[in-house]
C-alpha cells in the first residue's frame, strides 16, 4: 500500500462524501445533504478557514482530516486543529491515520504554528491507541453549549 496525503480536489465528492457517512455514522450523527454540501463548499472554497485533505491509495480515497487554524492569545501564536479525522474500516492499522497526522504536523510546521490539535470521543480506543503514539493527552477537559437544543 502506498498511501499519498492530498488536498480534496472537485472530483474526490462522491468518494469523500462516503467516507464522511461513515464517520458521521460513526459518532451517531445525522449528516443531513444540506450540511455535507455545506461542508464541501467550505473545504472547496479558496477563502474558508475549513481545509480538508485526503488519503489515496492508488484511486481510492481511504482517509480524510478536516482542519483549520485557530488563534493562542496566551501563546501569542496560531495552531492547527483537526475537526475531523477518519479512515476507512478497512485500511486501519494501515498507518493511514499516522499519515493523515503527519500531513497536518507538517501543514503546521511549514506554516510556522505552534501546535496541533484535536479531540475526541472518550470511549473511541482504537483511534486513541494511535493518538497517543504521535501526541500527548492533555488534562483540559472540554465543555459546550448547545445553541440548537438550548442551554442548561
Amino acid at each position: 500500500m502506498s498511501i499519498e496525503i492530498r488536498p480534496v480536489a472537485d472530483g474526490d465528492f462522491f468518494a469523500w462524501l462516503d467516507l464522511y457517512e461513515q464517520y458521521a455514522a460513526f459518532y451517531d450523527t445525522q449528516l443531513t445533504d444540506q450540511k455535507a454540501l455545506l461542508l464541501w463548499s467550505w473545504l472547496t472554497a479558496d477563502d474558508h478557514e475549513e481545509d480538508g485533505l485526503v488519503a489515496v491509495d492508488g484511486d481510492r480515497i481511504v482517509g480524510l482530516v478536516h482542519l483549520r487554524e485557530f488563534a493562542r492569545p496566551l501563546e501569542a501564536d496560531r495552531g492547527l486543529f483537526i475537526d475531523d479525522l477518519f479512515v476507512a474500516e478497512s485500511e486501519r492499522g494501515k498507518g493511514v491515520g499516522r499519515a493523515l497526522i503527519d500531513a497536518a504536523r507538517n501543514r503546521a510546521q511549514e506554516r510556522g504554528l505552534g501546535v496541533v490539535q484535536w479531540i475526541t470521543a472518550h470511549d473511541n480506543q482504537e483511534a486513541q491507541s494511535v493518538y497517543d503514539a504521535v501526541g500527548e493527552r492533555t488534562s483540559w477537559v472540554t465543555y459546550e453549549i448547545d445553541l440548537v437544543k438550548g442551554d442548561a
